[in-house]
């Protein structure tokens, strides 16, 4: 017998358990923070469909609230991203829920907000990145925390590149909203922070030209083919 103390609970833990079971594994307490494990001779192959992308749902989202265009996420598990959703019903953003499908719905502006990375089901640490780029074009000064990766904010230099007010403090960020951001070439340095960049590009004027989009497809795919298909103007293109 195994057991793991101070288990994370996330969801893909809960479904790679799930997943395990299904196979003959014995793992209890899945999405505790105490996993029980008896060890068996062999697995069998089972059928498994594995829950969808939380964190792609979310930037997906926050997609939509840079742009203020109304986007509609479907085949997602409200609950699995109800932290981002709340994070974005405190911006002033309305969201709507209806089933498996999730709707933010920008009517404005957003405000600024104080967020705290956490584990799950805290404010994810892989949603930090795509809320830096939204609250650095909401009114007033945001406050982000990062918990989990204390050191998580590579992004934050190539927003300023496009106008972003960023100081960073430590494990802190603290963002002066600006009215406009501005089109530059910038460099993605991990999956989270391309995307941050990405979507920065949306509310940006002029054109944002990203490089080092092979971290995007780590954790994405066609993601700039889903943004085109919901109006934006983007372009995968070859590195000179």
């Amino acid at each position: 017998t195994t057991v793991i103390e101070g288990a994370a609970q996330e969801p893909e833990v809960v479904d790679l358990a799930n997943f395990l079971n299904k196979m003959g594994a014995k793992i209890e307490g899945a999405g505790t923070r105490r996993l029980i494990i008896e060890g068996v001779k062999e697995l069998h192959g089972v059928e498994h469909d594995i829950i969808p992308d939380r964190i792609e749902a979310g930037t997906f989202l926050v997609a939509g609230a840079i742009a203020g265009r109304e986007v509609t996420v479907k085949r997602v598990n409200p609950e699995h991203v109800r932290a981002v959703t709340d994070a974005l019903a405190r911006c002033g953003l309305p969201i709507d829920v209806k089933d498996d499908a999730i709707s933010i719905l920008p009517n404005g502006d957003a405000s600024a907000l104080e967020l705290t990375t956490e584990p799950y089901p805290g404010f994810p640490t892989d949603m930090q990145a795509q809320m830096c780029a939204l609250l650095s074009t909401t009114d007033g000064i945001s406050v982000i925390t990062e918990n989990i990766f204390p050191q998580r904010y590579m992004h934050v230099a190539e927003l300023k590149r496009m106008g972003a007010h960023v100081d960073l403090e430590g494990a802190t960020a603290v963002i002066q909203g600006v009215d406009h951001l501005f089109g530059a070439p910038v460099m993605a340095s991990d999956l989270r922070a391309s995307a941050a960049l990405v979507l920065a590009g949306l509310k940006a004027d002029g054109i944002t030209e990203v490089s080092r989009v092979y971290h995007i497809d780590r954790g994405y795919e066609r993601l700039d083919e889903k943004l085109g298909e919901l109006g934006a103007q983007i372009e995968r293109v070859k590195e000179a």
